[in-house]
């Protein structure tokens, strides 16, 4: 870990300077159902490092083994730029830092950068830690100064003044003494802390000015809200817009609660928008990337509207929409999608128009004059979402379907029939068996597979019969699996539809899509969905192919 400098860096090409701490595996993993083990943490480090965070939070190294070895390994990181910060509370009542556990576990993680968080609002004080508010204030002081002066390989401190807005708003007197307090004990940095999330901009905004004012104008500010109004990136761009140049917060936004602030967005408004400079020349377009490695490692779904880096954030349905972004980008986007290194999707279904149809596969199916094929596959479309279907997130059925109304679906194999068989002894499932029997070139194929479950049992018996025929089926790897009910009102007897994701990990660029399957039977309607997957791949094989042959 490099050494922390307490000089401000300077700006790239004269733009303002707004440093960026992340707190993702720190605050992030007390998110609902957020779990981060050691190689996650220290792999999100890397990442963070390589896009230019400047602080990257690891944790409390007294709460958790866990924390302690994150300390240890990441000492033997080769950053090369951002530093690594262990958090911690002020000093216990009544005793000195030097004898408090906690005081010298900070100190003891030999981190570039120690965070001291401490009690702003005098209600935390009196009612929660039942302290003299003069004991707080020495518990602040005496806390930053003593990791200030023990920290073996640094000598930054930070402070977090946790609850400020609701402390400030309440006792502004004290909640400034704090601040002071905190100065005294040497913090290079006040962190303005909205802990409750429920602060608004324009409250933001006065009191960062009033602070300013109060403290002097170079004083160094930071900003860390959460989410629980739904205003942290409004609050946080608000801070720093009136004096702050340092911001906290989380990948994703992910956080205790309703989060933290989501520093994608958070770096994306101040570098597009706004003129400052965050994180390394070129990382901007990186952002998306690094939202769904997070995701990936915390074993989250994605959040598919979330702004700037989502699936769907350039998503376009509407056909008036979608004839208006071909003509003119930035009439329905706000920015461009590969600025943060996300890509516009074109969207069918049956509120699409036919220039949806050539903008979504016009090109691969040289489709873009054929206005009678655009609207035979609309129509089809149509048809089919009436039923249930939804094609905007299925691209490979999607696919499908429009080979079928072109007449250029090979007829890969021939179904005879299937079956699933569950047994059940003694109220626990014991085994799921699939029979498969298909005509494959002529050739026929009856095969029997074992499985956790009718989906697991029947994509075992299908790559039996397809494997012969074509040995690269097994590039072929079910990675999830949703299913929903269409029409609740009929109960049991419901249809359901079923969304498929498949990733295939081959010799070649690893590639993800979604297939699609409805009916009164979720069985059938999951055999759809696989059926469709290892048919959208075998084709695809045979396409790349006939590519390469003719290539040479």
């Amino acid at each position: 870990m490099t050494h922390a400098n307490n000089a401000r860096q300077p700006a790239r090409n004269d733009r303002p300077r707004v440093e960026i701490y992340d707190t993702t595996l720190r605050d992030g993993t007390q998110g609902l159902g957020v779990a981060l083990s050691l190689v996650d943490k220290l792999k999100i480090t890397r990442m963070l490092d390589d896009i230019g965070v400047d602080y990257i939070e690891g944790g409390y190294p007294l709460s958790n083994p866990k924390d302690v070895a994150y300390f240890e390994e990441a000492q033997k990181l080769k950053l090369k730029h951002a530093k690594v910060c262990a958090f911690g509370m002020t000093r216990r009542k009544g005793i000195s830092p030097g004898d408090d556990p906690g005081m010298k576990a900070l100190v003891e993680a030999a981190t570039p950068v120690i965070t001291i968080v401490g009690k702003t609002w005098d209600l935390h004080v009196d009612e929660v830690l039942r302290v003299s508010r003069d004991e707080n204030l020495a518990m602040i002081r005496e806390s930053l100064d003593y990791c200030r002066k023990h920290n073996p390989d640094g000598d930054t401190v930070l402070y977090d003044a946790e609850h400020f807005f609701d402390g400030y708003k309440a006792n502004p007197a004290y909640a400034l003494d704090t601040l002071r307090a905190a100065l005294d004990g040497g913090a290079q940095r006040l962190v303005l802390c909205d802990t409750n999330g429920g602060a608004l901009p324009a409250w933001i905004t006065q009191a960062v000015r009033e602070i300013r004012d109060a403290l002097g104008q170079d004083t160094p500010l930071g900003i860390h809200v959460h989410n629980d109004g739904g205003l942290a990136v409004a609050n946080t761009l608000a801070a720093v817009e009136v004096g702050c140049d340092h911001v906290q917060g989380t990948i994703n936004g992910i956080g205790e609660r309703c989060g933290n602030v989501d520093l994608l967005s958070v770096i994306a408004n101040l570098e597009l928008k706004l003129g400052y400079q965050c994180i390394a020349e070129g990382a901007v377009q990186r952002l998306t990337e690094t939202s769904r490695v997070v995701y990936e490692l915390a074993n989250l779904n994605l959040v598919h509207g979330q702004p700037f880096v989502g699936s769907a954030a350039f998503a376009h349905k509407g056909g008036m929409h979608v004839h208006a972004v071909q003509r003119i980008a930035h009439s329905y986007e706000h920015i461009d999608p590969a600025s943060v290194g996300n890509e516009r999707q074109i969207l069918v279904s049956e509120l699409a128009g036919a220039s949806n149809i050539a903008a979504t596969i016009g090109d691969k199916f040289d489709l873009a004059d054929k206005r009678d094929i655009q609207r035979k596959v609309l129509e089809r479309v149509q048809d089919l979402e009436h039923q249930g279907y939804q094609f905007e997130a299925a691209r490979a059925s999607f696919e499908l379907l429009v080979r079928e109304v072109l007449g250029q679906r090979p007829d890969l194999w021939q179904l005879d029939h299937y079956r699933c068989v569950i047994l059940k002894r003694n109220g626990e499932v014991t085994s799921t068996e699939a029979t498969v029997k298909l005509e494959i070139d002529g050739e026929t194929e009856h095969r029997v597979a074992e499985g956790d479950g009718p989906v697991n049992a029947l994509d075992g018996a299908l790559r039996k019969c397809l494997r012969p025929h074509h040995p690269r089926i097994d590039d072929l790897h079910l990675t999830d699996y949703k299913v929903r009910v269409v029409n609740p009102t009929a109960e049991s007897a419901a249809k359901v539809r079923v969304m498929a994701e498949f990733t295939i990990r081959g010799d070649g660029p690893t590639e993800t899509f979604t297939t699609i399957g409805v009916n009164e039977n979720i069985v059938d309607a999951s055999w759809q969905a696989l059926a469709d997957a290892f048919a959208y791949h075998l084709i695809e094989i045979r396409e790349d192919a006939q590519v390469a042959g003719s290539a040479t």
